[in-house]
């Protein structure tokens, strides 16, 4: 496919196109200071005023006018805003150096068919702002939550210290009572007794469960399919009250092992779906191949079938491992004093004394779960290459 070629464009269309993000950052810039459709319209004229200056005069010493630009952004936000307001001019002046030079050199453009349209262009870069817009407003909570918790006071809100920048407003406090207090460390151990037991039964029965479903000759497959994938689906207080019940008649409400089967119902969906997922692109010729060179079906499966599946099946662990790592409903339900989890235990922590320890245990919870997410997307990446779908 051919591509444009890089076209300088107008002053006039640069600066135009940078007003507009100046304006939007403009509206919150001006709410902090108590006026948003000042900070709208002064965001707006500045930014505008600032990218004519520069597109016009300065397109051949642009690393000069971008530093200029950021030392000015820097400046304003100091006077503003003390030293809060250097960190955010300065990343807002290299933003729109970048911006206003990216829009006026055409490079804007590259990579995008000639014959694309304006409208074709304006939407090619609306639809990935939006996409970003809508990553922002779901990852800010969780954001907001890891500077909280280094607050040095026991509130839930920044306080002047911290917006200032002052070491006085940070503490490491509240990490050394989650790793201190009894409590904390005693709910900490019964999610580490519970969440991998019932990883494995979760991947043991998913993965035979997916296996089996996926032979054509399986009757009632797609109706057996929706039953197990069904906790997934259903509410979790309604799975939550019928474990209840079920369990307090079987005399599993409220130990250890009802616990554990609670949550590894909660996780075989997710180890189904990865697994059942990766056995789409599985050549069953090989399995076909063992079984005429003398192999057993055991040994097939862990010979064969299993290390070309076995991303799929890691992913679904990780999944099912969050899962009851991560759940309060079902345990609340299901366990007693004895099985108090971290979620649980965080719970009480909102609902009888508002602790700050939530917060890093939050954002302890948020590292894992990253960390174990940026694992999922790896073996999925290596699944893809071992299927042959994927060159590298």
């Amino acid at each position: 496919m051919a591509l444009t070629i890089a076209k300088p464009t107008s002053a006039i269309f640069a600066a135009g196109v940078a007003a507009v993000f100046g304006a939007f950052f403009g509206i919150f810039a001006g709410t902090a200071q108590g006026s948003g459709l000042l900070g709208f319209v002064a965001g707006g004229a500045v930014i505008f005023a600032l990218s004519w200056v520069l597109a016009s005069f300065m397109r051949e010493q642009q690393k000069a006018a971008r530093w200029g630009l950021a030392v000015i952004f820097i400046v304003a936000g100091f006077l503003f805003a003390g030293l809060p307001g250097v960190v955010t001019g300065a990343i807002f002046g290299v933003f729109f150096g970048w911006l206003i030079f990216f829009v006026a050199s055409g490079r804007y453009r590259t990579g995008i068919p000639p014959y694309a349209t304006p409208r074709q262009v304006l939407w090619h870069y609306a639809f990935r702002i939006i996409a970003g817009l809508i990553l922002v407003f779901l990852i800010t909570p969780i954001l907001v939550v890891m500077p909280l918790s280094f607050n040095a006071e026991d509130f839930f809100t920044f306080t002047p210290e911290m917006l200032a920048f002052d070491p006085e407003g940070y503490s490491l406090k509240h990490y050394r009572d989650f790793f201190t207090n009894s409590d904390w460390q005693g709910a900490l151990w019964n999610s580490v007794r519970i969440a991998p037991v019932s990883t494995i039964l979760a991947v043991g029965f998913g993965t035979l469960a997916a296996i089996g479903l996926s032979q054509p000759h399986v009757p009632f497959r797609q109706a057996i399919m929706a039953i197990l994938i069904s906790p997934m689906i259903v509410p979790l207080i309604i799975s939550a009250a019928g474990m209840y019940f079920f369990y307090s008649r079987i005399g599993l409400q409220g130990t250890y092992l009802g616990v554990v089967l609670a949550h590894a119902a909660l996780g075989i969906p997710f180890v189904i779906i990865t697994v059942t997922a990766t056995l789409v692109g599985f050549d069953r010729s090989l399995t076909r191949a063992a079984a005429n060179m003398g192999a057993d079906p055991v040994t097939t499966f862990f010979r064969v079938q299993m290390p070309l599946i076995l991303p799929g099946v890691i992913s679904g662990g990780l999944f099912a491992f969050i899962t009851s790592f991560d759940e309060v409903v079902v345990v609340l339900f299901v366990g007693s004093a004895g099985q108090k989890t971290l979620p649980w235990q965080m719970f009480i922590g909102l609902r009888e004394q508002i602790s700050p320890t939530i917060l890093a245990v939050a954002t302890i919870l948020v590292g894992i779960s990253i960390c174990l997410l940026a694992t999922v997307e790896l073996l999925r990446r290596r699944s893809e290459r071992l299927r042959g779908m994927s060159p590298s």
